[in-house]
Protein backbone atom coordinates (compact mmCIF):
# COMPACT_ATOMS: atom_id res chain seq x y z
CA UNK A 1 0.00 0.00 0.00
CA UNK A 2 1.42 3.91 -1.29
CA UNK A 3 1.67 6.47 1.66
CA UNK A 4 -1.22 8.70 1.82
CA UNK A 5 -0.40 12.26 0.82
CA UNK A 6 -2.60 14.95 2.73
CA UNK A 7 -3.00 18.38 0.28
CA UNK A 8 -1.30 21.04 1.43
CA UNK A 9 -4.77 23.36 1.80
CA UNK A 10 -5.57 20.39 4.28
CA UNK A 11 -2.43 20.26 6.10
CA UNK A 12 -2.77 23.86 6.97
CA UNK A 13 -6.15 23.46 8.37
CA UNK A 14 -4.92 20.93 10.67
CA UNK A 15 -2.07 23.09 11.69
CA UNK A 16 -4.07 26.22 12.21
CA UNK A 17 -7.06 24.34 13.89
CA UNK A 18 -4.20 23.10 16.46
CA UNK A 19 -3.22 26.36 17.27
CA UNK A 20 -6.42 27.08 18.23
CA UNK A 21 -7.64 29.07 15.64
CA UNK A 22 -11.36 28.35 14.70
CA UNK A 23 -11.05 27.73 10.78
CA UNK A 24 -13.60 28.04 7.95
CA UNK A 25 -13.70 28.02 3.79
CA UNK A 26 -13.38 31.56 2.62
CA UNK A 27 -13.55 30.97 -1.44
CA UNK A 28 -10.41 29.42 -2.79
CA UNK A 29 -8.69 30.27 0.65
CA UNK A 30 -8.88 30.19 4.37
CA UNK A 31 -10.05 32.24 7.04
CA UNK A 32 -8.29 31.79 10.58
CA UNK A 33 -10.14 33.19 13.11
CA UNK A 34 -9.02 33.28 16.91
CA UNK A 35 -9.68 36.14 19.39
CA UNK A 36 -9.51 39.76 17.43
CA UNK A 37 -7.32 38.33 14.71
CA UNK A 38 -8.27 36.36 11.50
CA UNK A 39 -5.47 35.29 8.86
CA UNK A 40 -6.35 35.20 5.87
CA UNK A 41 -4.51 31.49 4.73
CA UNK A 42 -3.79 31.12 1.32
CA UNK A 43 -1.64 28.66 -0.90
CA UNK A 44 -1.97 30.59 -3.94
CA UNK A 45 1.12 31.98 -5.43
CA UNK A 46 1.59 35.48 -4.10
CA UNK A 47 0.90 37.06 -7.42
CA UNK A 48 -2.70 35.39 -8.13
CA UNK A 49 -3.56 35.67 -4.24
CA UNK A 50 -6.41 37.98 -3.48
CA UNK A 51 -5.22 41.11 -0.98
CA UNK A 52 -8.06 41.92 1.10
CA UNK A 53 -7.60 41.39 5.04
CA UNK A 54 -5.02 42.59 7.45
CA UNK A 55 -2.90 39.05 8.11
CA UNK A 56 -2.05 36.90 5.29
CA UNK A 57 -0.36 33.75 5.59
CA UNK A 58 0.77 31.83 3.03
CA UNK A 59 0.89 28.32 3.00
CA UNK A 60 4.37 26.51 0.71
CA UNK A 61 6.38 23.21 0.76
CA UNK A 62 9.72 23.74 1.65
CA UNK A 63 10.73 23.46 -1.21
CA UNK A 64 9.04 26.89 -2.61
CA UNK A 65 8.46 28.67 0.55
CA UNK A 66 11.88 30.97 0.45
CA UNK A 67 10.68 31.98 -3.29
CA UNK A 68 7.04 32.86 -1.78
CA UNK A 69 9.25 35.00 0.78
CA UNK A 70 11.61 36.49 -0.86
CA UNK A 71 8.39 37.50 -3.91
CA UNK A 72 6.54 39.15 -1.13
CA UNK A 73 9.72 40.79 -0.08
CA UNK A 74 10.32 42.51 -3.16
CA UNK A 75 6.64 43.09 -3.82
CA UNK A 76 6.09 45.09 -0.53
CA UNK A 77 2.12 44.13 -0.49
CA UNK A 78 0.12 46.49 1.86
CA UNK A 79 -0.70 43.77 4.52
CA UNK A 80 1.02 42.26 7.29
CA UNK A 81 2.01 38.81 5.58
CA UNK A 82 4.32 35.50 6.55
CA UNK A 83 5.18 32.14 4.81
CA UNK A 84 4.35 28.98 6.77
CA UNK A 85 6.77 26.37 4.91
CA UNK A 86 5.69 23.07 5.21
CA UNK A 87 7.45 19.31 4.76
CA UNK A 88 5.92 15.88 6.00
CA UNK A 89 4.34 16.95 9.73
CA UNK A 90 6.49 19.72 10.72
CA UNK A 91 6.17 23.55 9.80
CA UNK A 92 8.30 27.01 10.13
CA UNK A 93 6.78 30.16 9.91
CA UNK A 94 8.73 32.63 8.10
CA UNK A 95 8.09 35.60 8.33
CA UNK A 96 9.24 39.24 6.88
CA UNK A 97 12.11 41.45 8.99
CA UNK A 98 10.58 44.00 11.09
CA UNK A 99 11.50 47.09 9.00
CA UNK A 100 9.25 45.72 5.76
CA UNK A 101 5.87 45.30 8.19
CA UNK A 102 3.59 47.97 6.67
CA UNK A 103 2.72 50.59 9.44
CA UNK A 104 -0.52 50.02 11.03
Amino acid sequence: MGAVSTSLVEEARTIFSDLGYEVTEDGDELRAERKWRTVHVTTDDPDDAATHGRLRCFVARGDQANTVRERLLSTEPDYDWAVMRVDDEEYQVLHPSGDVLPAP
